[in-house]
């Protein structure tokens, strides 16, 4: 029998064992007969998606279109990342790791002697031919790998699976940041792994890294404005959220553009004390953030805002021009 045969067969054995016959069904969203049926809400660590402009429902689209092998895949990841007791944002960064570099299916090809779901190669050390084409090795490999990474958790998802691939072309496992959280939620049986709670709009009390960072920017108030200044005595706009994590213990890139990508987005008429907003010359396309401020509950936030005006709090509207669909949550 032929590899790729074995494998096929191997992985449609485990995921009987594991799943009903209703398994694919659920990929739609089931939330509300989840909630009645009273399931747990394992954990609230997962990405908030969308994860770009105008992709609300984006991620149940891309999950209806995923065929058997790849929800066998999805579910042989979550079954084993719950076997081992690892958390949703595990799963999720599998998830993506594992759509991105085969498109969640078992391949015997890839780049040079690139193999599997998450093209490993064995010239580097993932293992045997055999190994890396068998999907429980693969994927439990994949959670080793990652669970050496220092800091994982608090990295964006497709950062963390970056780490782990170590690709070429490391911005691509966002793509799949929405169908990978619908994935954690339907199929791993997470209510609201997106949301955790935090979607109604109501403001919430910020979480103790958000609260650290909210002291520090406030405690600037009065500093100056000065284009590129990272501080203690000057600010620019990214140069004081910069400080205001690093002071919560959460490294942030250096400029507005990249402090987008660098944490969990959800949609900004959403956004708790702490995170992060953004205004961009053209709101459809990150490339032209200008602009980065915290928002700090209540229709108010704090910002380094331009030359002659020292840092302050202003109130902010959600329609007001230029603002970015998307705030961002550091640190998660």
């Amino acid at each position: 029998m032929k590899i790729g045969v074995l494998v096929g067969v191997l992985v449609t054995v485990l995921f009987a064992a594991v799943v009903t016959a209703g398994t694919v069904a659920v990929v739609v969203d089931n939330q509300q007969e989840q909630q009645a049926l009273g399931v747990v809400n394992l954990s609230c660590d997962a990405a908030i998606g969308p994860s770009q402009p105008g992709q609300q429902g984006k991620g149940a689209a891309d999950a209806a279109n995923l065929k058997d092998e790849q929800l066998q895949i999805v579910t042989l990841i979550i079954t084993i990342g719950k076997q081992r007791q690892l958390s949703p944002r595990a799963w999720q960064i599998a998830i993506q790791a594992g759509m991105t570099e085969s498109g969640l299916r078992n391949l015997n090809y890839g780049d040079r002697d690139s193999l599997g779901i998450f093209q490993m190669r064995p010239s580097m050390g993932w293992g045997t031919v055999a190994q890396v084409t068998d999907p429980p090795y693969q994927v439990n490999k994949f959670y080793d790998v990652l669970l050496a990474v220092k800091g994982w958790e608090t990295m964006r998802p497709g950062e963390a699976a970056q780490a782990v691939e170590r690709s070429g072309f490391p911005d691509r496992y966002h793509k799949w940041e929405p169908m990978a959280v619908h994935l954690v939620e339907n199929v791993g049986e997470v209510v609201d792994a997106a949301g955790c709670g935090e979607g109604t709009g109501a403001v919430l009390p910020p979480s103790q890294t958000a609260a650290k960072a909210i002291e520090f920017a406030l405690g600037e108030q009065g500093k100056p404005y000065v284009w590129g200044a990272t501080g203690p005595n000057s600010y620019d706009c990214s140069g004081l959220m910069l400080r205001a994590y690093e002071a919560a213990g959460v490294t942030l890139p250096r400029v507005s553009r990249d402090q987008y990508k660098a944490g969990a987005m959800l949609p900004v008429e959403q956004a708790q004390p702490g995170d992060l907003l953004f205004w961009a010359y053209d709101p459809s396309n990150p490339k032209t953030i200008h602009h980065v401020a915290m928002y700090l509950g209540d229709g108010k936030m704090v910002e380094a805002q331009q030359s002659g005006v020292p840092v302050h709090t202003r109130k902010v509207s959600w329609d007001e021009g230029e603002l970015v669909a998307q705030a961002v949550r550091p640190g998660v």
